[in-house]
């Protein structure tokens, strides 16, 4: 069961990461190749706190980053995207590369290019479960899971119940019928980011803590693109199997095939998805223009 354990952990870090994409999209229809410099920047957040202001606490820690990662979610939006509004598609779609880069940059200049370890100044050791069954999690394999389950259905909830939740329903459905009824649309959009912002920020303080922080971490966000696109970038739902998806896929190929092999495996599979059915398994069929 080592292996579905794998699975599950992987599964579990790219529906967290997954789920901002998801969001940012239904909301804003922008593909947000930022989200992994948002996941890198919430990590090293939650280094610097831990080290100079509250070692050993790993859990304000963690609520802090998420705040942080909220507020820098907001700003991106407020700053860079929403300027952008009424440009053609690919604008901010090359608007957010270029953020990425800076990012990467920003914190290579910031906190160097060197690994770091978030565990000692959390106070924190990431061992090892044998739970029934024959599954076998980490400390942060086992705080990704429960995480990404309370993330998922938060917002589950956020949607159905809350009026902000319900106004950015109507919003991905017809955003011009939303505004001519009164709803600010820009504040809805701005949360949405400040929202991917939080999951990514939680996705990397965690991340991080179970393998390594660097400034190539980012990465990850890349490789968990595939799993909303699988599932559909307007599905929350979709981002459950999507995910499941591509971790089995990258399970398969570092153990069976070759290890070098599995960090390419999300973007194949993407590849297939998008021949085969390229909105998504749950995604709304849209009309899309083949060259």
């Amino acid at each position: 069961m080592e292996f579905v354990s794998i699975v599950i952990s992987l599964a579990a870090t790219y529906m967290l990461i997954g789920a901002g994409y998801v969001v940012v999209y239904r909301a804003s229809r922008v593909l947000n190749f930022a989200h992994g410099g948002l996941l890198m920047l919430g990590a090293y957040f939650a280094l610097t706190l831990a080290v100079n202001l509250l070692p050993g606490r790993p859990v304000v820690v963690i609520l802090i980053s998420i705040v942080l990662s909220f507020g820098l979610g907001l700003a991106v939006y407020r700053l860079l995207v929403q300027p952008m509004v009424g440009q053609p598609v690919f604008v901010p779609i090359i608007v957010t590369i270029a953020l990425y880069m800076f990012f990467e940059g920003l914190t290579i200049l910031i906190w160097g290019a060197s690994y770091r370890h978030i565990l000692p100044p959390l106070g924190m050791q990431n061992v090892p479960f044998d739970l029934p069954f024959g599954f076998v999690f980490a400390t942060f394999d086992v705080i990704m899971i429960g995480s990404c389950i309370v993330f998922l259905l938060g917002l589950f909830l956020f949607y159905r119940f809350t009026r902000v939740g319900v106004q950015m329903r109507g919003a991905s459905e017809n955003v011009l019928l939303a505004a001519q009824r009164g709803v600010n649309v820009y504040f809805l959009f701005a949360v949405a980011w400040g929202i991917a912002g939080a999951g990514a920020g939680l996705a990397g303080t965690i991340y991080a803590a179970n393998t390594n922080l660097h400034p190539g971490m980012g990465f990850v966000g890349i490789k968990a693109f595939p799993a909303a696109m699988v599932g559909g970038l307007d599905s929350l739902l979709g981002v459950i199997p999507g995910a499941f998806i591509i971790a089995l896929a990258e399970a398969v190929a570092l153990r069976y095939v070759n290890p070098l092999l599995a960090n390419v495996m999300p973007m194949v599979v993407l590849l297939l998805v998008l021949i085969i059915r390229p909105w998504g398994l749950f995604g709304t069929v849209e009309e899309i223009e083949r060259v």
